[in-house]
Order: structure tokens, then sequence, then C-alpha cells
């Protein structure tokens, strides 16, 4: 059925029976983008469960919201899906004060180690994805705002609340970490 709906529906189609609620539409959409959409939630709270629930509650206003969907070309749909989840898991975070977790100051390299790019390559994208996960929410939630979402660091303080420089500063911290573990990582398995 999922390859029959796909050779024969565009993604306009696709919105467009959704928008209608056409059920057969909605499920085709969920099983199309639900294994992407869950990466994103759980990118953002680090944990499963929430993710899984964050996906729920976002198929749900998807569902609820196409009226507000407008199509802009090829990828626009998974775009707005995209951002919806974004959204609603950066509000999860809000809304639970996660966005203020940080490591203490011993904690944070004082500077960015030089990683190679040839290095990072032969880095399973799995670890990558851990050790992201494993910073502190409002480091986790900066850096993929900024790395995942190119957004700048007006645009991320505007939507997290806060100033232009606690997003650099956490920005820096993200990737000094982040660069410390992939050294190690470097050091132990490669």
């Amino acid at each position: 059925m999922k390859q029959v709906l796909k050779d024969s529906m565009s993604e306009y189609e696709l919105a467009e029976r959704c928008r209608q609620n056409d059920n057969v539409a909605r499920k085709f959409l969920y099983e199309l983008y639900a294994g992407q959409m869950m990466a994103i939630c759980l990118r953002y709270v680090g944990n499963r469960e929430i993710a899984q629930d964050l996906l729920h509650d976002g198929f749900l206003k998807i569902f609820g919201s196409f009226d507000k969907f407008t199509y802009r070309g090829n990828g626009s749909l998974k775009a707005w899906l995209s951002r919806i989840m974004v959204n609603l898991s950066i509000e999860y975070l809000r809304k639970n004060d996660t966005l203020n977790q940080i490591l203490t100051i011993e904690e944070v390299p004082d500077t960015i180690a030089e990683t190679n790019d040839e290095d990072i390559e032969r880095i399973p994208q799995s670890v990558l994805m851990k050790f992201i996960n494993e910073l502190p929410t409002g480091y986790r939630t900066v850096f993929n705002l900024y790395t995942f979402e190119e957004k700048s660091h007006k645009e991320i303080a505007r939507e997290l609340g806060i100033n232009e420089k606690s997003s650099a500063s956490q920005l820096f911290r993200a990737k000094a970490v982040l660069a410390k573990k992939i050294r190690e990582y470097m050091d132990k398995e490669l």
C-alpha cells in the first residue's frame, strides 16, 4: 500500500488529502515521516519516552493544523512537519525549565580541540548523535538550532528567550564538549 500511494501521490496531493481528513493519507503521512520526526524530538529532549510522547502530540497537532499549511514546492511538507516538531520540543523544554541545565565550569574545556573532518566521518553517526544527546539540554538545544535548523544566534535568542551572547556561549561550550568527546573516542576506538 505504501509503495502504491508513494508512486501515485505527490507531496502536494498528500497534504491536500490530509487537509480533507483522509485517514488513509494521514496513516501514510505518519508512516512516511514518523521516523524522521522521532529523530528530531529525540535530538532535542534526549529521552526516548518523552520524544515518543512529543511525536504523538506533534502528529495530533499536525492533523489538526493542515488548514495552516501552505505548499511551497517539493520538500515544504517535510519542512513544515519538522518545524512543528522542533517547536513542540522547545516548548516542552521551556515548560520543564530544562534549558538552563549547564555544566560546571570545570567540565567545559577552555578551547575547542581541532578535529579532522576525515576522522569525524569515520565515527558512526549513531555515536555522534549519542554525544549530542549527552550534552546538557541548553547546550544541546542551541547546538541543534544552530547546526541542524541553521538558525542565527539572533533567531535562537528570540526563540529561547535568551540573549545572543548566551546563545553564542552555549554553542561554543557545546562544541568544546563535543570536540573533547570526539577526541576521546578517536583515541580509544580508532
